[in-house]
């Protein structure tokens, strides 16, 4: 099955992890891929690692100019853009009392005016075309809260409030907005932690495991497809049962 045959697919953050799972899988499905992320190298890579077409671009999701210019190279190499995924983001955990004002800025910026940035860039496109998908990562910290992560889980929780808004903006132009809040996930980051912090978190899991970077993929890969044609603003919790 290919769901995205003839579709341009632009994946912020998308040379490791998370980001690379979804293209992986959109690539898989006929998508024609661009990876954009601040490690431009390593969005090369990452592009030429697919089976398929794809190319990689430096973007600093935080600055306007870098994503019309992201979205430039996409429709250059490809078609305008089809498909958005807002998955750039950063953490700079530590608690309130110790946070710097950069620490908590610098998140800010990422997660929240990045995501902005990417809705209404592609957005802007999309509505002339009368039809795209939108999918921004959000995270259970936003939905909960997480004690170290003022900034994360404000960031999180924006984006949730972001989506539900673009969404209303955009129905009537055939553009929908929807979001991901993924649980604990297995990536290098978060197997990082200290052993203790993984231990807790395992225990508030109903399904006793952590979830593989696939399992996000392929949710993305729902709604940046006709099988969710009727779904906007929702937010699907991807957490093992987590905090429900």
């Amino acid at each position: 099955m290919t769901l995205l045959t003839g579709r341009t697919a632009v994946i912020t953050g998308a040379a490791q992890g998370i980001g690379l799972a979804i293209a992986e899988l959109f690539a898989a499905h006929g998508a024609r891929v661009v990876i954009g992320d601040l490690d431009a190298d390593a969005a090369e890579k990452a592009a030429h690692s697919l089976n398929g077409d794809a190319i990689g671009v430096r973007c600093d999701v935080t600055t306007a100019s870098d994503v019309d210019a992201l979205l430039t190279a996409a429709a250059d190499a490809f078609s305008p853009v089809d498909v958005f995924v807002n998955n750039a983001g950063i953490t700079r955990d530590a608690t309130m009392r110790t946070m710097t004002e950069d620490d908590f800025d610098q998140v800010i910026d990422v997660h929240l005016k990045g995501t902005w940035n990417g809705t209404r860039k592609a957005a802007a496109i999309m509505r002339e075309r009368k039809s795209g998908a939108i999918v921004n990562l959000s995270s259970l910290s936003g939905k909960v809260g997480m004690v170290g992560q003022t900034n994360y889980s404000a960031a999180k929780a924006g984006i949730v409030g972001l989506t539900k808004a673009a969404a209303k903006e955009m129905a009537h132009h055939g553009v929908r907005v929807n979001a991901i809040q993924p649980g604990l996930i297995r990536t290098a980051m978060t197997e990082a932690m200290p052993q203790k912090a993984w231990d807790q978190k395992m225990a508030e899991i109903p399904m006793h495991r952590a979830g593989e970077v696939g399992e996000i993929a392929s949710v993305a890969l729902f709604l940046a497809s006709d099988l969710s044609s009727y779904m906007t603003g929702t937010v699907l919790e991807v957490t093992g049962g987590r905090f429900m």
